[in-house]
């Protein structure tokens, strides 16, 4: 198990928080006084998404069991220069008016970065974005091998294909405890997306793992905010883009389709890849 636990990790999923062990009985309480954001000047993009590898701020929407893995499908994004300029300027207007986002998988709130233009791109948007093909669910050691096996086995062979994400759009977790900012594939893209998660969905039923969501809506992440404010920022949203010319459905960035991934674990697994040049 101590080997399993150094490949795998020690836990049911790398990226989630564990809750803070009590203060001893004897001890009187301590009160904390929350640290102010980081410097700006600290964020060096480089060392801070390194950071990032751990996900601290995410929560575990299973609970943690000894010798379960989290497991996750998804296909790997990267958002190109030129794209992060549009990104970053839609960012800014509805940060201003939502001040409590806060970067994906970081702590550090979105309007500290949108005061710097070189950071806000190289930080926000600087890191690998997942579109996700299945729920990040628990498994069990003995079904790994047979998970990856399947996966490789149905979605090995894949074209390459244009994604493009048209719509900003926002979600809230399942126990709606968190809510996204996101930019969701709606038209070119869609439909191969959606055949790889019914591929997905097969090998979760055989494993007895629960599927994706029903009418799935592909998408990536780029901001969070604590609980359900989905009202409210889906109003902000709507509005800045109306000001925009309510152009919703044009592309807002598109990119090529590269391959599919899964991690179980802190172990990442290259499910396909469509080489380069192609």
């Amino acid at each position: 198990m101590e080997a399993l636990k150094s490949c795998y990790g020690d836990g049911s999923s790398d990226s989630d928080s564990e809750a803070a062990p009590s203060a001893p009985t004897s001890a009187p309480p301590t009160v904390f006084t929350p640290l102010p954001p980081p410097p700006i000047s600290l964020l060096d993009p480089t060392t801070f998404l390194d950071l990032q590898t751990g996900q601290t701020t995410r929560v575990r929407s299973f609970p943690h069991v000894d010798g379960n893995y989290a497991l996750h499908v998804y296909i790997p994004i990267n958002i190109s220069s030129p794209s992060k300029k549009e990104l970053s300027a839609f960012l800014k207007k509805v940060s201003s008016r939502v001040p409590n986002l806060n970067v994906v998988d970081a702590d550090v709130p979105l309007n500290i970065l949108c005061q710097h233009d070189e950071k806000l791109e190289q930080v926000a948007l600087g890191r690998e974005f997942h579109i996700s093909l299945g729920r990040t669910v628990p498994i069990r050691v003995h079904q790994i091998d047979s998970v990856i096996s399947m996966l490789k086995q149905k979605l090995h062979i894949q074209r390459q294909y244009w994604i493009d994400f048209n719509k900003w759009e926002v979600f809230i977790n399942d126990d709606h405890t968190r809510t996204f900012l996101s930019v969701e594939v709606v038209q070119r893209g869609l439909i191969e997306i959606t055949k790889q998660i019914e591929a997905v969905n097969t090998i979760y039923r055989l494993h007895n793992l629960p599927e994706f969501y029903k009418d799935p809506r592909p998408h990536i992440s780029l901001a969070w905010s604590l609980g359900d404010i989905a009202h409210s920022l889906k109003k902000v949203v709507d509005e800045e883009m109306k000001y925009a010319g309510g152009k919703s459905f044009k592309s807002i960035f598109s990119c090529k389709f590269k391959g599919i991934e899964c991690k179980i674990g802190k172990k990442a697994y290259a499910i396909c890849k469509i080489p380069d040049g192609q």
